[in-house]
Parts: structure tokens; C-alpha cells; sequence
């Protein structure tokens, strides 16, 4: 009994930390420092699209294991374009995170997140976040009004109101928005601001350097970064998260390690359907 109740309760951790693992790393891809921001401002001017890199139908397929041991489960995300209600581009992502069938049997795990956001500057529109741990269920909705600065966040059914940011990412959005980014350099530090669970997050990424890593894929060269995330001026002591992005224009997350408690929980890509027009 103490064996079953050991493998659940780190079952638990780890997929939580998967969610984390999702959070933190869209984070980091949220990037936003000045020269990126002032191209953002050209291409508002001009109409033209901050993305160049992903289209509808592109769908990334990771396996999700606790420390490379054994698969704890696995998460999907996928992209097409999305019109809003005053017609604007938009893509939409659904990302869907289930356990394993090992892990199923003590705890089973099924998160589904969509995120709306602008086609042209990559900013959050709408979030929502579908979850359910086990016998929990919990329900996670977020409306943002870029004119005005706030979001409209709702979580089991209670509302309420905050200020964000301008061009404020979502966790899923910004995951997109990274990869629309051009320049990694470990001489400088990538500044992101994100809105999560009531919170403006600030989030600091250094780039750590290139490496090739292998899958099952085969081998990629790929840039690792690693993200430090703040909330009110303070660090937060979350684990060390390092995400490896492929080494070209369309910077697809190869891996994601997270370190935990007891462990780490790594997410590896597995498959890639390519988008429309994506080679």
C-alpha cells in the first residue's frame, strides 16, 4: 500500500510539474525586448504579420517521462487560424496533456488549453483552460481587452478583473510568440511579460548556448535557454526549466526538462506535422 500511495503521490508531482513544464516554458517564449518591440510597432503600422515561422495545421507531438525512466504521459499542440468577432486574423492552439495508461490507473491526468491570439503582434486574446487531476476538475477561462490593458479572468465560474501589461502573453500563446523571435544571444538576457493565474509574471531567459540533441526523430541542432521567472521584483524558486529549440527559422521546441523535487520531468518531441506550406 505504502508502494501505491509512493507512485501516486509522485505521479501527483509530475503531472503537475507537466502543466508547469507547459507554463513556464511558454513563458519563456514570450519574448519581448525593445528591438523586438519596435519591430512589433513597424509591423502594426504596415499590417504586416510578427509570425514567419508556423502555420495552421502545424500539430508537435511530445512524450512526457520522469526523469527519461518512464513515460508519465503525453501532449499535443496544435494550430489554425482563427477569425475573432470584430474579424480580426487570429490562430488558434489547443494543446492536449493526458497520462499514460500506467499512470491513468492511480491518477488520471487530462488537461486541454486553447489560446486565441493575434495573428499580427502574437498577443493574447483569450485563454482557457480545461483540467481535470484525478477527481478534481477545474475550469480556467481568461478574456483580455488590449485597448483597455485588463484581462477578464474567470475560474470556476468566479470573475474577476486585472490590469495587464501591453502585448501580455498568455502560457500557451507565448510559446508561439518565441518562435516568431530572430536573435538568441547569451549576451543578452530576454525580458517577457506574461499574465498566469491572477499574476503579471516577468521572466528572464538567458541563452545557455547550442547543442545537437538526439530522439527518435534523429539529431537536431538546437539553441538551450533557460528561464528565470519573477513575480513582483522576486525570483521564483519553481525548479530550473531548459528548453531546446531547433537552430532555424522555425525554433520548434525539441525538448523541455524541468527539475522537481524528487527527479525531473522531461518532455521530448516525438512527431511533427508540418503546417500548410511548411516544407
Amino acid at each position: 500500500m505504502n508502494s501505491v500511495r509512493k507512485r501516486a503521490r509522485l505521479q501527483r508531482d509530475g503531472c503537475l510539474m507537466k502543466r508547469w513544464i507547459v507554463f513556464l516554458c511558454a513563458i519563456l517564449f514570450s519574448v519581448q525586448t525593445i528591438s523586438a518591440e519596435s519591430r512589433q510597432q513597424s509591423e502594426q503600422k504596415t499590417g504586416q504579420s510578427a509570425n514567419h515561422v508556423f502555420e495552421s495545421g502545424e500539430k508537435l507531438t511530445y512524450n512526457i517521462s520522469w526523469s527519461n525512466i518512464f513515460q508519465a504521459g503525453t501532449s499535443v499542440m496544435e494550430i489554425s487560424d482563427e477569425r475573432t468577432r470584430d474579424n480580426r486574423a487570429a490562430y488558434r492552439v489547443v494543446s492536449t496533456t493526458q497520462s499514460s495508461p500506467l499512470i491513468t490507473a492511480f491518477f488520471p491526468v487530462l488537461d486541454i488549453v486553447q489560446s486565441v491570439f493575434d495573428a499580427h503582434d502574437l498577443s493574447s486574446l483569450s485563454y482557457d483552460l480545461n483540467e481535470s487531476h484525478g477527481r478534481k476538475k477545474r475550469r480556467r477561462s481568461m478574456v483580455f481587452d488590449p485597448a483597455n490593458k485588463t484581462v477578464r479572468e474567470a475560474v470556476n465560474g468566479r470573475e474577476e478583473i486585472f490590469s495587464v501589461p501591453g502585448r501580455v502573453q498568455d502560457a500557451l500563446s507565448s510559446l508561439y510568440y518565441l518562435r516568431a523571435q530572430k536573435v538568441f544571444s547569451s549576451d543578452r538576457p530576454i525580458v517577457i511579460a506574461v499574465h498566469e493565474s491572477g499574476k503579471n509574471w516577468s521572466v528572464e531567459v538567458q541563452t545557455l548556448g547550442r547543442e545537437k540533441i538526439r530522439t527518435s526523430l534523429g539529431e537536431f541542432d538546437t539553441i538551450k535557454v533557460k528561464t528565470y521567472p519573477k513575480y513582483e521584483g522576486v525570483f521564483q524558486n519553481k525548479g530550473e526549466i531548459f528548453i531546446w529549440l531547433t537552430d532555424d527559422a522555425r525554433k520548434i521546441p525539441v525538448r523541455m526538462k524541468s527539475t522537481i523535487t524528487i527527479g525531473s520531468i522531461v518532455a521530448t518531441l516525438t512527431n511533427i506535422h508540418a503546417g500548410k506550406g511548411q516544407p
